[in-house]
């Protein structure tokens, strides 16, 4: 069935009443698949971890749980959901374990290296360059840091049909592995592997150490680092 324009605009970025009323839909609607997510970035309580398009904020508190000597950071380009998700952490907020902040996820306002953990759960059909994007989050995370990804693919059918293609870009598993790799991670194809079939995908890539990584992405990362 396909959704209305409307609340696929509302998706990629939430604004005024409506906007509102999708983010309570969105909190209940993909709860499991946060919470799978979080499952599969093996916390450690000492981990900085941010999660990119937050959205509401449900997570937040979530992963401030399971890291209690880190700190966690959601970051979503939506002044309502970052409004919704500040209300809803705000005693995490006022006790400095968690923070939000307006932000996309191909321009982060993080130093290098500031996170140890990276998350992001069906936010990438709305970023125009895959490789921009996956480049910023490798450049906030620590050497060996883990990034967990959920999303559909255009091999589902069903989600293809049921969103305007000028709103949600379902991409091919194979061109989001090529544009993770190109951007200094290593995909953990075993787990790729066993999900064969199954919808949404559950991906997990590893930032390499530096001496690993492509040389096209080291001289990227250099001339990011040496402009700041």
């Amino acid at each position: 069935m396909r959704r209305p324009r409307f609340i696929a605009e509302q998706a990629r970025h939430a604004s005024g009443w409506l906007g509102r009323v999708i983010a309570f839909i969105m909190a209940r609607e993909t709860w499991a698949e946060n919470q799978r997510a979080m499952d599969a970035l093996d916390l450690q309580a000492g981990d900085h971890v941010i999660d990119i398009g937050c959205g509401h904020g449900r997570s937040l508190a979530a992963l401030a749980a399971r890291t209690t000597k880190g700190r966690v950071v959601g970051v979503d380009p939506s002044d309502l959901m970052t409004e919704i998700a500040v209300d809803r952490n705000r005693a995490l907020i006022k006790a400095g374990k968690v923070k939000v902040a307006i932000a996309s996820a191909g321009d982060l306002p993080f130093d290098a290296e500031a996170f140890d953990k990276a998350l992001c759960v069906h936010v990438i059909y709305f970023w125009k360059d895959l490789r921009t994007s996956f480049r910023e989050i490798a450049r906030v995370l620590t050497p060996g840091g883990r990034f967990v990804l959920v999303f559909r693919t255009d091999a589902d059918d069903a989600a293809v049909a049921a969103f305007p293609a000028d709103v949600y870009s379902f991409r091919s598993l194979s061109e989001i592995t090529a544009a993770l790799t190109d951007a200094g991670f290593a995909v953990d194809d075993e787990l790729l592997a066993q999900q064969q079939g199954k919808t949404p995908t559950l991906l997990v890539a590893t930032k390499q150490q530096a001496a690993d990584l492509p040389a096209q992405t080291m001289a990227t990362t250099e001339g990011r680092l040496h402009a700041n």
